[in-house]
């Protein structure tokens, strides 16, 4: 193991994803033993990818497909292009989505791949090419019943095409190599819901969490930092269920308004513009500072940007009571430790942002029996699935767990569960 692992284990990402599953294991009294079972990925590939460029000039890149855990089912995670990828981090986020999925309470374990290439530099059929020899290469290592990647950073619904394309030509049943990836282009089986997925889980939880501690959603004061997708699908969805939003961002500034935006309004604005703070509605004020959203009077925070927002530093100015976290990360975990001790509710990334991979699983269930559903049908099972699973989740953090942030909680319900799947298997 030691020789294999070093691939991995000196990676910064894989050691603090192996400091968060040794506290969830020190909560749940495992052994180390289980926590070194744990801790390593049961299989990791590594593919070697030669693309001739437009030029004539032929480039080799390097990917990765990590499958961490299979205990609960098939390994379910998306695949990235980053020239900063690494088979650390890709390592790290398989074991991230085996607690994911476990805590979702979905029949996945947890994988990632990746590939060290920076996209931006490819023209088109260089991305396809790149594409297709990746999944190619790793062809006998996927599968609907086996492994299911889906999009993540800079890969979308069009690469999963070109990947579900060379899948079906090598093993030659197309129907079959329907379910191989998720979130795939509608007119190959994907779901347009699953666009709005994440924005939809992520209010979702708000909504849930406002109705445990805040008496409901319904009139609340909202602000919602980052305005990509996530945080745009969200500030939508909780405006629909009557909370005011009240304040949205992106990297150029942020607007507020006390009495509440049209959210319809400044999604065109930030379409047709590129930021939100060209917005010029009545009573708006616009700042081009981000950060100082994050501590407006508000009674929800949705932080949707970027990782380690929330700090030591900037904590204590934090008046929201319920924060739901689109984002990955976006809470230090000292400035966690605080808020939960100012009786703030923490909804975790683990938990809020687990709307993309429950519509995957939507998808792939349906693929796998051969049918479509309509958008409205899909979200109303991913409401529904959502919904019982953050109260789940919510009543055993306080009946079980109370004296830790949520996030901890969260872990050692998912790990936990996991754990006793392998056990009932036979494995440890």
């Amino acid at each position: 193991m030691s020789e294999y692992a070093t691939l991995y284990e000196n990676d910064p990402v894989y050691q603090m994803a192996v400091k968060q599953l040794k506290e969830a294991a020190g909560i749940l009294g495992l052994p180390d033993e289980y926590v070194e079972v744990l801790r390593h990925p049961e299989k990791l590939v590594q593919v070697k990818i030669v693309v001739k460029r437009d030029n004539g000039k032929v480039e080799t890149y390097v990917g990765w497909r990590s499958q961490h855990n299979s205990a609960l089912g098939p390994y379910k995670g998306g695949i990235r292009y980053s020239p900063n990828a690494t088979a650390g981090e890709t390592v790290a986020l398989s074991m991230w989505m085996t607690w994911k999925n476990s805590l979702a309470g979905i029949p996945y374990g947890g994988g990632k791949g990746a590939v060290r290439v920076d996209p931006k530099t490819l023209s088109q059929r260089e991305l396809e090419e790149l594409s297709r020899k990746y999944f190619a290469a790793l062809a006998k290592d996927v599968g609907p019943d086996l492994d299911i990647p889906a999009p993540d950073v800079y890969t979308n619904p069009q690469v999963m095409a070109w990947y579900y394309d060379e899948y079906a030509k090598i093993t030659g049943q197309p129907s079959y190599a329907w379910g191989v990836v998720t979130a795939k282009p509608v007119d190959l089986g994907g779901l347009h819901a699953r666009v709005v997925s994440t924005g939809y889980g992520v209010a979702l939880t708000a909504r849930e969490a406002a109705k445990r501690v805040l008496g409901g959603v319904e009139g609340k004061t909202v602000a919602v930092h980052g305005f990509g997708n996530v945080g745009m699908y969200a500030a939508k969805y909780l405006a629909e269920w009557g909370a005011i939003v009240v304040a949205v961002s992106d990297s150029q500034g942020y607007i507020y308004n006390p009495k509440g935006l049209n959210i319809d309004e400044v999604i065109e604005v930030k379409n047709k513009t590129g930021s939100v703070i060209n917005y010029k509605g009545g009573g708006v004020k616009v700042s081009k500072n981000h950060m100082e959203l994050l501590e407006l009077p508000v009674d929800i925070l949705v932080p949707a940007a970027i990782e380690n927002v929330i700090t030591a530093e900037n904590v204590h100015r934090v008046k929201a009571k319920v924060i739901s976290e689109g984002a990955n990360g976006p809470t230090t975990p000292e400035a966690d430790r605080i808020l939960h001790e100012k009786g703030v509710v923490v909804v975790p990334d683990i938990l809020a942002n687990a709307g993309g991979v429950t519509m995957s699983w939507i998808e792939w269930s349906h693929n796998r029996m051969g049918c479509f559903l309509t958008d409205q049908e899909a979200l109303d099972r991913l409401d529904k699935m959502m919904s019982q699973n953050f109260n789940r989740v919510f009543d055993e953090w306080q009946k079980k767990y109370s004296q830790y942030p949520m996030r901890m909680a969260a872990y050692a319900i998912a790990v936990d569960r996991v754990v006793r799947a392998m056990k009932l298997r036979g494995w440890i």
